[in-house]
């Protein structure tokens, strides 16, 4: 019962990310330290072995320090820093890899799709929206997260049946 309510924590909490990068281009601290704090409930009311939260620790640690340095190098953003890390202490060591992997899928579709997006016009209708204004700018990043998020999910669920969630 803990794993299964914390899992929907976990993913409600990357919807959540997911739209406000998607709107605003943001991810709030709060949604990666409640994903955090989610993690820490199922490690304590689920029973899970300390050498596996350990091992998920360092590599959500790790993970940081990777997305640290990816972003005072400019190539990601601080919000989808601390989301990827606090998703890492989710998934640890294997599982981590096809996180990553399709963090990488994700997001290679997302490119594409506003990079298209952002090579044709738009109706000028669909201009009045900031955030649609925004993601159609070639002066823009990517809202990196919703890939983040969504490998979360997709993530979350593959692995629901081998630790008996869901």
């Amino acid at each position: 019962m803990v794993s299964a309510v914390t899992a929907i924590v976990f993913v409600l909490a990357l919807g959540y990310a997911a739209l406000r990068d998607l709107m605003s281009y943001e991810i709030p601290n709060w949604i990666s330290i409640a994903i955090v704090v989610d993690y820490a409930a199922l490690a304590l009311l689920g029973d899970v072995p300390l050498a596996v939260v350990g091992q998920h620790v360092a590599v959500g640690l790790a993970v940081l320090a990777i997305g640290a340095a990816l972003f005072f190098a400019r190539v990601l953003g601080g919000g989808d820093a601390k989301l990827l890390a606090a998703g890492a202490l989710w998934f640890g060591w294997p599982q981590f890899l096809s996180f990553t992997y399709m963090v990488a899928l994700f997001g290679g579709g997302l490119a594409l799709v506003i990079l298209a997006l952002r090579r044709f016009p738009t109706p000028a209708a669909w201009n009045g929206a900031a955030w649609f204004r925004r993601l159609s700018s070639p002066d823009q990043g990517l809202p990196y997260g919703i890939a983040i998020a969504i490998a979360g999910m997709v993530a979350v669920r593959e692995m629901a049946p081998t630790v008996g969630w869901m």
